[in-house]
């Protein structure tokens, strides 16, 4: 795969527009933030309002990504305990049509299907972890997928936007979300990155393969 050299000057702006980005984003939308915690601790006072899963970074550091809770609090065991169901969660890509999966709250469906569970990935933009735009952040089983390109695909930061999502998320599984993945790293770039931007801000308005 032929890769296009990375600028210095494009990883640098890169950053800075990944924290502007994050503070931005973290100040403005507080109020839905807020907002959201308050409906989450009234559907389910007991259980945090965010959840947090271990995800593998850029040069396969591991970090900790953050959404605001659209599942039950036991989610990861109602999943594995039902062999059926976990086979056809890994056949399908790591992920559960809405309406088949028994972990997902009814405020969570609105919260998925909207991408507001993804904001508190703000948080993880600003500290690093991650970058507005990039391939989508993976559990350690899922790096199997890209086989003999894991380097590859864990030389850029994870992002909060990215060309499998603007392509069509959760409709596209693997191997072809690996290609899609991929094609992004050999390509990225200040205005391929702007044009994911747009595509996904559209995909969201779309809710295309929003689970």
């Amino acid at each position: 795969m032929k890769i296009k050299p990375k600028h210095k000057s494009y990883l640098i702006a890169k950053r800075i527009i990944d924290v502007v980005f994050a503070l931005l984003g973290l100040i403005i939308l507080s109020p839905i933030f807020l907002i959201v915690f308050v409906l989450l601790k009234i559907d389910s006072p007991k259980s945090p309002a965010l959840f947090e899963q271990k995800r593998i970074g850029r040069y396969g550091q591991p970090f900790n990504i953050y959404k605001f809770r659209s599942m039950v609090p036991n989610a990861e065991e109602i999943l594995k305990a039902d062999t059926v169901l976990y086979q056809k969660y890994v056949a399908s890509g790591y992920k559960l049509p809405t309406k088949e999966d028994p972990r997902i709250t009814k405020l969570g469906s609105f919260l998925r299907r909207s991408t507001i569970d993804e904001l508190p990935q703000f948080w993880n933009m600003l500290v690093g972890d991650m970058s507005l735009v990039g391939p989508r952040p993976i559990v350690a089983e899922e790096l199997k997928e890209y086989g003999d390109h894991i380097d590859l695909f864990l030389s850029v930061r994870p992002g909060a936007l990215g060309l499998w999502q603007a392509s069509g998320r959760s409709l596209i599984e693997y191997p072809e979300r690996t290609k899609i993945e991929l094609e992004y790293v050999a390509n990225a770039g200040f205005f391929y990155d702007i044009s994911i931007v747009f595509r996904n801000v559209i995909a969201i308005f779309k809710s295309e393969g929003a689970y």
